[in-house]
């Protein structure tokens, strides 16, 4: 379909708000949806979410995984979504677990997992899931930036130093380098302390 392809198009090239009216006329030309067309919604909701209109991209997951229930790339999204904003905290690991199970060789996902595990304060299993992520994406600068937070908070503070040290030598965007400098130079907890998260047992109490 054409309007999807312009969507896809624009998408690629980060137009993001461009892309929404492609979708939306695409979205209205196949009602009823099928179940094939879970792509579009899903589509739709990368850029609805990448436009800061959560609400929107939330309800296009949620179509998207109503018409494939188990298609993994949504579930990972959505699961890491909830997680990165906090909410919902055991939907998002239901979620991603179901993604791990049929994507078990897929490191992106993986890493969600144990990085779920490592926001709701279980490091034992974040641990294992970051390390086999690292396995599988060995050069991914954002997988070994987790897993060096998982090895600091278990007081490996000599592994977290080597695996930022790593992040930083695959090319991050700036945003992630400049904090990975910093956790470098005074440690997580003074980093988390100066951007005012809160600790992650209250993150645990929110379940």
């Amino acid at each position: 379909m054409v309007h999807v392809t312009l969507g896809d198009t624009l998408r690629g090239m980060e137009r993001y708000i461009d892309a929404i009216a492609p979708y939306d006329t695409a979205i209205s030309l196949i009602e009823p949806a099928a179940e094939q067309h879970w792509v579009i919604f899903f589509a739709r909701g990368i850029v609805h979410e990448r436009t800061d209109q959560w609400e929107k991209a939330e309800a296009d997951f949620r179509r998207a995984l109503e018409l494939r229930p188990e298609q993994p790339q949504v579930l990972n999204y959505l699961g890491y979504s909830f997680l990165e904003k906090r909410e919902n905290l055991d939907e998002a690991i239901d979620m991603i677990e179901r993604a791990v199970a049929l994507r078990p060789d897929s490191g992106y996902i993986v890493d969600s997992l144990g990085w779920g595990f490592y926001l709701l304060g279980r490091y034992d299993e974040a641990l294992v899931q970051l390390e086999r992520a690292a396995a599988l994406m060995p050069v991914d600068p954002i997988v070994n930036d987790h897993l060096g937070d998982a090895y600091w908070v278990v007081g490996r503070k000599t592994e977290a130093a080597f695996q930022w040290n790593r992040a930083l030598s695959f090319d991050p965007e700036e945003e992630l380098a400049t904090r990975i400098r910093r956790k470098l130079e005074v440690g997580l907890d003074v980093v988390r302390a100066e951007e005012g998260d809160a600790p992650f047992d209250l993150a645990n109490d929110e379940r």
